[in-house]
């Protein structure tokens, strides 16, 4: 019996800070590539998220466009998590170790994020009617994140009619990284 009670408080765990994670993470994601800030998708992001950010803002400040305060929430987030889920197995982890694993998890993230948001991106793309792509807030928020990536593919590439191959070639390159940072 208590080896389910582990298995839920894993569960638990895993899935409250990876939600709260994902959460900050797409804030700060979405306010470097300047996604619109009114959208109610960004406004229920902000209100979730800024009660801690608030805090850490007074004493991390922010590096140009980039927000520290968010990066370093996330990654104390991440190292929690996986100090609470090691713990919780009754296994140590040496700190620069769990640095370093939260770093690579957190890498991950943001691929993930970027690869989930193109294949969404490019289903939108085929139900848009009339070019309808800006009245979903949903859409508008995936069209701003994705526009940092595929928008230097699309200079790269030929023209090739009417069929758009860079979010293609986009998940080919994030899926690389993956492979990469899986192998460190």
């Amino acid at each position: 019996m208590t080896h389910a009670f582990q298995n839920v408080a894993d569960f638990l765990i895993s899935t409250l800070f990876s939600l709260y994670i994902l959460a900050v993470m797409l804030r700060t994601l979405l306010a470097m590539s300047r996604a619109d800030f009114y959208n109610p998708v960004s406004q229920f992001l902000v209100t979730i998220t800024n009660p801690p950010l608030r805090v850490l803002r007074r004493v991390i400040p922010p590096m140009g466009r980039i927000d520290t305060a968010a990066f370093v929430l996330v990654l104390v987030l991440k190292m929690l998590e996986i100090w609470l889920i090691t713990l919780l197995h009754g296994v140590g982890i040496p700190l620069f170790t769990l640095f370093m694993v939260s770093v690579l998890a957190l890498i991950r993230l943001v691929i993930w994020i970027y690869i989930i948001s193109i294949i969404i991106q490019a289903v939108m793309s085929w139900f848009q009617a009339g070019g309808a792509m800006g009245r979903n807030p949903v859409a508008d928020l995936v069209f701003s994140l994705n526009r940092p990536i595929l928008a230097p593919i699309r200079n790269i590439m030929p023209q090739t009619g009417m069929v758009d191959l860079s979010p293609l070639v986009a998940i080919i390159i994030l899926n690389v990284l993956l492979i990469f940072v899986g192998s460190i």
